[in-house]
Order: C-alpha cells, then sequence, then structure tokens
C-alpha cells in the first residue's frame, strides 16, 4: 500500500538545536533540483510586502511567512514533529516503532507544496506554503510539482494500492495512474456520519477517521493490502470501535462499516467510505 496524506495546515517548529535541512537526505532525492527552485522562489516571495497576499494567507500569519526566508538554516525536526493536527494526532505517527515504523517509512508518503513528498522521519523546518498558491517564479504548484512527482512515484505505486486521505489542492499535485504500465488501484477515502437513516460529509471528523484508519493500517499484524479490496477488508477490522469524540458535544463516535464505491470511469479513484455514527 503507498499512503498518501495531506500536510497540516499548521506546523510546529523544531527545537532551536535541530540541524537546518538537508536537501539530498529527503525522501526522492531526485526531487533535488525542484525542491531547491521552490524553495529559493519561497524566500524571495515571503520577503515582498505583499507576502500574506501572494501566499494566501492572513495578515496574523505574518510572522510564519517571515520565517520562509530563513528555512535554509532553520532548524529541522521529523515531518511527523512538524505537521500537527487532527489527522496526525489521531495517526500517532510519531509514537510508531518497530516494524510498523518501518511499514510507514516504506508506505507513507506526505505532501507539501515546498518539498513535493516527504516520509515521516524526513527532517523539516517549519514552513508557511500550500500547494494552492501560485508562486511567482514557479507558477501555479500542483501544476509544477506534476511531473517531477510522477516520475518520483509511478513506479512505487504500480501494482499497489494508493490509499488517498489527501484533499483536492494535493491530489491535483499527482493522479495515480489506473491504466498502463504504472496501473495502481487509486481509493480516495471519504468519511460520512450516520444518522436517522441519512449520511452526510463531515470534515473535522473526517481527518481524525483519516488518521484513525492511517493508524490502523500500519499497526495491524496483518500484511499490508495491496488491492482495493484488501483495503475494504482491513477498514473493516475497525467496524463497531469507538474512534473519536465530536467537537462541540463530547460525545464518543463509533465506525459503523465500511464500504467500497468502484470508480465512475478510466483515471478516477475507488472510494473507501466510512461511516461513522
Amino acid at each position: 500500500m503507498l499512503i498518501c496524506l495531506p500536510p497540516s495546515e499548521g506546523k510546529t517548529p523544531a527545537p532551536d538545536d535541530g540541524a537546518p535541512v538537508d536537501l539530498a537526505a529527503l525522501t526522492a532525492p531526485e526531487l533535488t533540483a525542484q525542491r531547491e527552485a521552490v524553495l529559493d522562489a519561497l524566500a524571495t516571495a515571503s520577503a515582498r510586502d505583499d507576502a500574506t497576499a501572494v501566499l494566501k494567507v492572513g495578515a496574523g500569519l505574518a510572522e510564519e511567512v517571515a520565517r520562509n526566508t530563513r528555512l535554509r538554516t532553520a532548524p529541522t525536526a521529523p515531518a511527523t514533529d512538524v505537521y500537527t493536527g487532527v489527522l496526525y494526532a489521531a495517526a500517532g505517527l510519531g509514537d510508531l516503532a518497530g516494524e510498523a515504523a518501518a511499514r510507514a517509512a516504506d508506505d507513507v508518503r506526505i505532501f507539501s507544496g515546498l518539498w513535493g513528498v516527504v516520509a515521516p522521519s524526513d527532517r523539516i523546518p517549519a514552513y508557511r506554503l500550500s500547494m494552492g498558491v501560485t508562486l511567482p517564479g514557479v507558477g501555479g504548484l500542483a501544476t509544477a510539482w506534476r511531473p517531477h512527482l510522477t516520475a518520483a512515484l509511478a513506479e512505487r505505486a504500480a501494482g499497489d494500492v494508493v490509499v488517498d486521505c489527501r484533499s483536492s489542492a494535493y491530489v491535483s499535485a499527482w493522479k495515480p495512474a489506473t491504466t498502463g504500465d504504472h496501473a495502481a488501484e487509486w481509493v480516495t477515502v471519504r468519511v460520512v456520519r450516520e444518522a436517522d437513516g441519512e449520511r452526510t460529509v463531515v470534515s473535522h471528523n473526517a481527518k481524525h477517521t483519516r488518521g484513525v484508519l492511517t493508524g490502523h493500517l500500519l499497526r495491524r499484524r496483518a500484511a499490508p493490502p495491496t488491492s482495493a479490496t484488501g483495503l475494504l477488508a482491513a477498514a473493516r477490522e475497525l467496524d463497531g470501535e469507538v474512534i473519536g469524540t465530536q467537537v462541540g458535544t463530547g460525545l464518543s463516535y463509533r465506525m459503523v462499516a465500511a464500504e467500497l464505491h468502484e470508480a465512475t470511469g478510466a483515471r478516477r479513484p475507488h472510494t473507501l467510505e466510512l461511516v461513522i455514527a
């Protein structure tokens, strides 16, 4: 399996004694040249008077944007410590050890507007840049990264199941091939709440549930799934389990079902629907 995660919107700065980033040491070193180009363009854009507008963030994040000008010398920490938020807290990637940690290193890729993709243990500094930005000197980041990510990930995904937990901007940067020599079974993960016979899409709890699924796939004793049906079977191991707490009410919720919906056309993903109640 190949689990594709989005970065968290907020990033936690590394301790001051962390070493600076070593681009050549990051996963997929063939992305180094593009990482260099984006890093330089981001530093230039972040020094502009209109930097927050260029990067599509509020004025209250001006300090984080200014930090982008110092990323080459900024301290680093493992990506699992830098990326924080609901999905990452639920997945517990930083707490993995032994076989589960090795599985995460092989099977998890975190997508980034700055780095392209990183593995959980890759050491990076905190930064502010989303994939939806059009960066002066580089262009739209999803478009700019697409050929590089295709070259870096096509062989890894081929013949496997891609478990896609990303948001749309990051999906735009790389879509697995579903036909041809590098075909994979591409499955997006959707979370819905069931109440009184009705199912509705959720947001906060969706991130948490995707994190729970990620953690489960990495920690379970069985071999990783390599097909959409294998992924469905693994997800159904969570049926009936209390997996989280609703925001606002404090009430717990369970996963009550997992269903696989077939792709509706070529180059489109299957959908793994996780139902919570």
